[in-house]
Parts: C-alpha cells; structure tokens; sequence
C-alpha cells in the first residue's frame, strides 16, 4: 500500500462559522505536486436515522434543502450535541422531525460524501420499537413525514424522487441486515 502524500503547505481561504475552504499543497512518494482545496467543518457531528415503524416501512421525511433549492425525501438526520452519544442524537432527532421515539437503536456505520473534497462523515443509525413521542425541534417549518414500503425503495430512487445519496446508502445498509432481509 502506498503512503499518504506529505503536506508541504495548508493555506486557510475562507472561513465562516460552519466551514473552512483550505488549499493543501501535496506532494506524492513518486515526486509529483499537486494542490488541493478542500472544505472542512467545524467538527459537527451528525446522525442519519433509518426509522422502521414495523419490518415492512419506513419514515422518511420531506423538507427543502438549500443547496438544490428544492424539497428533498430522504431521512430523519440532525447534529450530535455537545456531550450527546451518537444513539442519543439519533433518538432525540427522530423524536423532533418525525414524532417518535426508539425503544431500540443499532449504529450501522459511517457514511462519507464527497471525500475528496469534504472533511465530513455521519453515523447511521437504525431505529426500531418506535412509539409516539414529540419534541419541539429546531426546523423553520413541520417536515412532510412519509411512511413508505421498503419493497418500493429501488422504485423511487429510479424514479428520482429519492436521490439524496446518504439516505440511498443508509437505507442499503439497513437492509442488508439479516433481520430485514
């Protein structure tokens, strides 16, 4: 296995209160140079919650995402709060987007997006045994929750109507389980 290439430089280009954009100048085992720029966060942790409300479905939510400027389905998700677990966030974020909470919680892995470009990744966490249970959340507006056969999954992303990548992935995680197969 190769070893990672050494950084000759970082250079800061901006900064705002959730991102850096730095420029890292590299230098690869075989000699070659090249520059990089890539965003980092804050050190923000976050959650995706695949939420099954029996074997069968599961909740996804519907809200508007800036960065497409569009309503986008995906899944419930949120940041971990200072001296929150990760199952601890997950839980409290299905309770505030979706009105339910977990009587069992399973971390399922990480999900990076973009790599190559983004210093971030989130937890994913499966949540089952949910029952009602509602927490004022930090949403501009209620989200459209949708209960939704796991069997038509393959549909919708082919459809387009489900394109979001993370929720694509953490659903296929989830049901690779052995107890959802």
């Amino acid at each position: 296995m190769r070893s990672l290439p050494t950084i000759l430089k970082t250079e800061l280009l901006a900064k705002s209160d959730w991102f850096q954009i730095e420029s890292l100048h590299l230098e690869f085992s075989n000699g070659q140079q090249r520059v990089y720029e890539r965003l980092r966060g804050s050190g923000y942790q976050s959650v995706l919650v695949v939420a099954l409300p029996d074997p069968q479905h599961v909740l996804l939510v519907r809200e508007y995402a800036v960065g497409v400027e569009q309503r986008v389905l995906g899944l419930p998700k949120g940041g971990v709060e200072t001296g929150e677990t990760t199952l601890e966030a997950a839980n409290r974020e299905l309770t505030e987007e979706v009105g339910m909470r977990a009587g069992r919680l399973r971390e399922l892995g990480r999900l990076s997006l973009a790599p190559g470009h983004l210093c971030h990744s989130c937890q994913v966490v499966l949540a089952e045994e949910l029952a009602p249970c509602t927490a004022r959340g930090d949403e501009p507006e209620p989200l459209e929750i949708v209960r939704f056969p796991l069997a038509r999954i393959p549909g919708l992303v082919i459809s387009g109507e489900l394109h979001e990548a993370r929720a694509i992935a953490a659903l296929f995680m989830a049901l690779s389980r052995k107890s959802l197969i």
